[in-house]
């Protein structure tokens, strides 16, 4: 089973005053440093937005959406035009990911081993109930988390190709792109999908304002 994701760092971080939250440091790694680490292992990982000043792996690719800030929707579509630039053979699935979870490494494994058994690679018992548009990530008080999903490819690849013949990936939500697909729910630890938006959110991880000018 081929497995690729997209890992989004392009917002505008207006909450924090625009300091990237990509760039902010939570136990020694960026949030966009954890964010791809816990995709380690798959075939391609794409991170779409600004990369300056990042450490990243030398496979990793890097795309902008277009126009740049033009939402996580269009993110995911320059995510997968890029993955089709680099291997016109669709994966079976793409996982996407926001960069602002700390703990998002916590979700990951649930997703893989939710795939392996829809896959049936793993017989764990019997697995979620699914039309085949893959998983989303559903916390305990069962907030949908569609940037904490794994994605049929072909069918993310059908909804971008859908919305792009009537309009304009740019400034579109990606529960409005992903509204005709049916995902299963896979319930995940709340901290595993808690993100940070405001400095409020960063101060209850332990992760402090930069220095003026480090970011």
């Amino acid at each position: 089973m081929l497995i690729d994701a997209l890992v989004l760092a392009g917002g505008r971080s207006s909450r924090l005053g625009s300091v990237a939250k990509a760039k902010l440091k939570y136990r020694n790694q960026t949030l966009l440093e954890r964010t791809v680490a816990a995709v380690a292992g798959l075939r391609f990982t794409v991170v779409v937005g600004d990369t300056a000043e990042q450490a990243l792996p030398v496979q990793i690719l890097v795309t902008r959406e277009d126009p740049p800030f033009g939402g996580p929707a269009a993110g995911i579509g320059a995510g997968l035009a890029r993955l089709t630039a680099v291997d016109p053979i669709a994966s079976d699935y793409t996982i996407v990911l926001a960069c602002d979870m700390p703990n998002i490494g916590a979700a990951v494994p649930l997703l893989l081993s939710s795939l392996a058994k829809e896959d049936g690679l793993i017989d764990d018992g019997p697995t979620a109930d699914t039309n085949g548009d893959g998983f989303i990530a559903v916390d305990s008080r069962h907030h949908l988390q569609p940037l904490a999903a794994a994605y049929r490819t072909t069918a993310l690849l059908d909804a971008v190709a859908r919305q792009q013949r009537v309009g304009s990936l740019s400034g579109l939500s990606v529960f409005q792109l992903i509204r005709g697909l049916s995902l299963s729910e896979i319930t995940v630890p709340d901290e595993a999908t808690s993100d940070v938006d405001t400095w409020a959110d960063a101060e209850a991880w332990g992760i402090e304002h930069p220095p003026s000018g480090a970011v």
